[in-house]
């Protein structure tokens, strides 16, 4: 009989949800409404206040996603070592996700930066001015890659979820236990 995990199910989800969607949201709407500010000085302090709002939501965000994934790997870990191609997505997730970390936490370090760079002029959030000085505006191109390149990792291990779900269906488990039912003994024994 399966066991459900209804409720990891929907930490990791969720989790992930928040993560990718915060980011993506951050990256458009919070520096984007900064950059509308007429005072250039203030840009920062607006874009700095609401990443600060935002940092704890996505810190539990973010653990909720990794409690979440972390019980379903240890739930499902027969079907990683036994069923076709499984390993392999769980190991492409696992990368992603450790990449998504690095840049998230990376991302709040450039952004605990910028804060003590408030008051200078600058374009936007992630945007310098010509008259942004040379550190501060290198630190402002660096947070730019990131806010980009975090929804687009979280997206990635949204895809791979997705495949995870295909791959757990009972059609595609019944055809690995049919067509290699030496693998699925092994790993059930």
């Amino acid at each position: 009989m399966s066991q459900r995990n209804t409720l990891v199910r929907a930490m990791h989800d969720v989790g992930l949800a928040a993560w990718f969607g915060g980011s993506l949201a951050g990256a458009v709407a919070v520096n984007g409404a900064a950059a509308d500010l007429p005072d250039p000085t203030m840009r920062l302090t607006v874009a700095n206040a609401g990443w600060a709002r935002w940092a704890p939501v996505n810190a539990v965000a973010v653990g909720v996603h990794l409690l979440g994934g972390t019980v379903l790997l240890w739930t499902n870990r027969d079907r990683v070592a036994g069923q076709r191609g499984v390993a392999a997505q769980t190991v492409a997730k696992l990368m992603l996700t450790g990449a998504a970390l690095a840049a998230t936490g990376y991302s709040g370090a450039l952004g605990r930066k910028l804060r003590a760079a408030e008051g200078v002029a600058v374009k936007g959030g992630t945007t310098p001015a010509k008259s942004t000085p040379a550190e501060v505006a290198h630190i402002q191109q660096q947070l730019d890659t990131c806010q980009w390149l975090i929804p687009a990792l979280t997206c990635g291990v949204s895809v791979l979820t997705a495949l995870a779900g295909e791959q757990q269906r009972s059609d595609r488990q019944l055809a690995e236990v049919i067509t290699r039912p030496g693998r699925w003994l092994r790993a059930a024994g």
